[in-house]
């Protein structure tokens, strides 16, 4: 005969995660704080891009999935690097998992083990 087991009761689950947040959303909001500190506007960021304002919008709100083209472009626009601005969503992401805000001038130091 077949054994009977119970099911665990709420109490005894795993607490719900909550959603970890996507990378273009991430990306899009470090894009956002890098144009805002720079006092730009869209327009302007998007023209020395070379990118409509309405895609640098979309990518700043998390609607598009841009290639790595158009991320070096924009990041080149808002003269930061692409290890500057990877870091930087990078420390977004890991903060967002701990519940803190990194500083938007932090640095990531990568060290190569021989």
């Amino acid at each position: 005969m077949a054994e009977i087991i119970p099911l665990p009761t709420p109490s005894e689950r795993r607490p719900a995660r909550r959603p970890e947040p996507l990378w273009r959303d991430a990306l899009g909001e470090r894009l956002r704080r890098l144009r805002h500190d720079r006092g730009e506007r869209l327009a302007d960021t998007a023209e020395r891009a070379g990118v409509s304002p309405q895609y640098l919008s979309e990518m700043e709100r998390g609607l598009k999935e841009p290639s790595s083209e158009m991320i070096a472009a924009v990041a080149g626009a808002l003269e930061v690097t692409l290890i500057e601005l990877t870091a930087g969503v990078l420390d977004d992401l890991r903060a967002a998992e701990t519940g803190q805000r990194t500083a938007m001038g932090s640095k990531v130091s990568l060290s190569l083990a021989a």
